[in-house]
């Protein structure tokens, strides 16, 4: 039987070898585009009918636009509506590559740290390099709060420092972190089904909560990674 880690692993489709480098087509990108293909086709069948009669999928796509506009708008302002584009795009993304890793013999590609990090280090730095454009050097004012002591300084910098620069990574781990243990979980007592035989109706009774929580959970892990964003982007904007 295959052990829990097991489908973490990832496996070259098409070797593909350039210099020393390995560049292979593998299963987490065979998975990334197959998130990306889903999205596709949601977002253009919802979008080719717009019947007056909203249909499943234009329902669907229409909470999911109507769900990240308004978080752009609560947690960045007016001033967001620019950046919506990208937000949403994130959002769908990290949704359907966990929802995708709930199917059996799929691959989650938000279990590995290098996909989480390249995102939250993207975002981390795209950010930056916003509140620096915008605000040249007054953006150094983001480390030091508005109102308090000069002599506080000395403190409150190096820690507010450390607490910008930590953003990728507590960013990546929270929702890397939440895939691989729900995931481990769940084949855990997955494999206690056939290790007990005709008792295996007991691990299976409580498989089904579980898969339930872990959909929930791979739901609102995309939509905590989204409203981090918005939340970085509005220290960028508007800083304190």
């Amino acid at each position: 039987m295959a052990g829990p880690l097991e489908q973490f692993e990832i496996k070259p489709i098409v070797p593909i070898q350039v210099g020393g480098l390995d560049l292979s087509f593998t299963n987490s990108s065979l998975w990334m585009m197959i998130a990306i293909g889903a999205v596709t086709v949601l977002l253009i069948g919802a979008t080719s009918g717009r019947a007056l009669v909203p249909t499943r999928f234009q329902s669907l796509a229409e909470m999911f636009y109507e769900t990240i506009a308004n978080m752009v708008r609560d947690n960045v302002g007016s001033e967001g509506r620019r950046f919506f584009p990208f937000v949403f795009t994130l959002f769908m993304f990290v949704l359907f590559a966990n929802l995708l890793g709930m199917i059996p013999g799929s691959f989650t590609v938000t279990s590995h740290i290098v996909v989480t990090f390249a995102l939250a280090l993207f975002i981390f730095i795209a950010v930056t390099i916003i509140g620096v454009v915008r605000h040249g050097a007054k953006f150094l004012s983001l480390f030091f709060p508005h109102g308090a002591p000069w002599w506080t300084g000395i403190i409150l910098i190096p820690v507010e420092l450390v607490s910008y620069l930590s953003r990728p990574i507590s960013l990546s781990v929270r929702l890397f972190a939440n895939m691989v243990v729900g995931h481990v979980l769940l084949k855990v007592i997955a494999g206690f089904i056939a290790l007990m035989g005709v008792f295996g109706f007991i691990p299976f009774i409580a498989l089904v909560p579980l898969t339930a929580l872990e959909i929930m959970i791979a739901i609102i892990q995309a939509y905590v990674f989204t409203i981090l964003t918005c939340v970085y982007l509005h220290d960028a904007l508007h800083l304190h």
